[in-house]
């Protein structure tokens, strides 16, 4: 698995962005081992050093806590969110991601088969039952967004929050994104094509995969208005940037100042103000 892409220290071609997603949802089966090799049992490194991280300290999960993981894959936060003291169940709709989950972490919860895209239709769920959920890298592997937006707001019981924790739209753009060097200047930059543009963008396949992975790439504001369509109110946005490893020759101030991630939490009101809201 290649690490998304680092600043060069010379003049080079650009790289592509990111840490290989889920893939979507037709090709899921097919790349299920694949991405198991590269995800493991506790996550890849981006997983481990950040993303898990992230999503846990949003979660802000307290013992008792119900907990919903959509677009799980073989459910890498389940342990961590078992050894706060919560109850953990994943949906994924790949039957063969969720055989791996179940193999890896069924003692750590329960995982079902469910389409992120409709979790409503799910006979192993209930509207308003799980005090927190999350999307962790999964996010931007769904679509339509909004459809997962409201599933969800349907599952968030009354205060409950979601979390999202995603490559940076602004700044990870699949294939419409990448590392400069500007000579002249000798300044390593970040170079952006395309931003305001919903994207569906298929990715460049890695060895050993049988399948294709798509990324759907959508501008910030799509997330905070389809949040906020669901009566979803961010209180949190945090922005991620890369970590130094140790095969790095020096330390980079681009990677410091442009994130590799955003985190996002946003809260369920206890009491919808002026009627019911859409996820009712």
């Amino acid at each position: 698995m290649q690490r998304p892409s680092r600043p060069p220290r010379k003049p080079s071609s650009h790289r592509p962005d990111g840490p290989r997603r889920r893939p979507e949802r037709k090709g899921w089966d097919n790349l299920a081992e694949w991405y198991d090799g590269w995800v493991g049992k506790q996550g890849s490194k981006h997983h481990q050093r950040m993303a898990l991280p992230q999503a846990m300290t949003l979660l802000d999960l307290q013992p008792g806590e119900s907990v919903l993981d959509i677009g799980c894959g073989q459910g890498v936060l389940a342990p961590l969110v078992k050894g706060a003291g919560a109850r953990y169940t994943g949906v994924d709709v790949s039957p063969a991601l969720l055989e791996l989950a179940r193999k890896r972490h069924g003692q750590h919860g329960r995982f079902f088969e469910a389409d992120a895209c409709r979790l409503e239709l799910s006979k192993d769920l209930k509207p308003a039952s799980f005090d927190a959920a999350v999307f962790l890298l999964s996010i931007q592997d769904i679509n339509p967004l909004d459809s997962a937006l409201r599933g969800a707001a349907w599952a968030l019981k009354p205060g409950g929050r979601l979390v999202m924790v995603m490559t940076h739209p602004a700044f990870r753009i699949p294939r419409q994104s990448g590392w400069g060097y500007d000579e002249n200047r000798k300044l390593t930059f970040r170079r952006i094509d395309r931003y305001l543009t919903p994207l569906s963008v298929p990715l460049k396949p890695y060895p050993g995969q049988s399948g294709v992975s798509i990324s759907f790439h959508r501008p910030i504001g799509a997330y905070i208005n389809g949040l906020a369509a669901y009566g979803l109110l961010i209180d949190a946005f945090n922005e991620i940037p890369s970590y130094k490893t140790e095969d790095d020759e020096a330390d980079n101030p681009a990677e410091k100042e442009i994130p590799l991630f955003l985190g996002l939490r946003a809260r369920k009101p206890r009491a919808a103000a002026g009627g019911e809201s859409r996820d009712g």
